[in-house]
């Protein structure tokens, strides 16, 4: 039995609702899939609000029960995307719509632009796992969208999953349609400067933001 049902739309809430292998998810939509280690370009110039971030997550921490999904987005998710746009000056869509098919449409959570494109998509019910499935299958959406930036000015997409603790980054490389998700998971807030740096080099350097080691596992 296939994953998808050819006759049935699904929205990306939907998707990542699914219990479903990535790489079999991915071969439905066209796309390979591979795990490995990606060495993502880090953005060296000054981050400053870092300090004053990192304070207040730190001390709404003690005071606060993490076991919603407005409560990790509120804490811990939007104060990295709003350091983001000020750092970048990247457009910021939240919930934004997109319509390509039947099978990519719906809202993508984050969506930041600049040069290029960066998507960003929180993890429901805390599932890292679903929750990457859901934001590859976004990047297939933004590959195909006439909006978005010819192969040859943004070859590869790339993407962040967060649970609000936990952030996985993936790519999507256009030419060949493979989708590659990164084996390393950064924490926050004890590893928030990386997050931010990553995400901002993203949107800053549009081109040769990363490139990719060696396999592990």
């Amino acid at each position: 039995m296939k994953p998808l049902d050819a006759n049935k739309p699904y929205t990306f809430s939907q998707i990542g609702k699914l219990n479903i292998a990535s790489d079999d998810l991915l071969a439905e939509y066209g796309y390979s899939f591979s795990r490995k280690i990606i060495e993502l370009e880090s953005y060296t110039g000054t981050l400053d609000r870092l300090t004053e971030t990192r304070r207040r997550i730190d001390e709404i921490l003690f005071y606060i029960d993490l076991t919603n999904e407005a409560a990790r987005r509120e804490v811990l998710i939007a104060p990295v995307i709003t350091d983001i746009v000020h750092y970048t000056h990247a457009q910021l869509r939240i919930e934004y719509s997109i319509n390509v098919s039947n099978w990519l449409q719906g809202n993508l959570d984050y969506f930041l632009k600049t040069q290029t494109n960066l998507l960003v998509v929180e993890a429901k019910q805390e599932d890292i796992t679903k929750g990457f499935n859901q934001m590859a299958v976004e990047m297939i959406s933004l590959d195909l969208w006439e909006k978005t930036p010819a192969v040859e000015l943004q070859p590869v997409l790339v993407g962040a999953v967060t649970t609000g603790e936990l952030w996985r980054f993936g790519t999507l490389h256009r030419q060949s349609k493979h989708i590659t998700q990164d084996l390393s998971l950064y924490r926050v807030p004890g590893e928030l400067e990386m997050v931010e740096r990553i995400l901002s080099a993203i949107l800053i350097n549009h081109k040769d933001t990363f490139s990719e080691g060696v396999t592990e596992g």
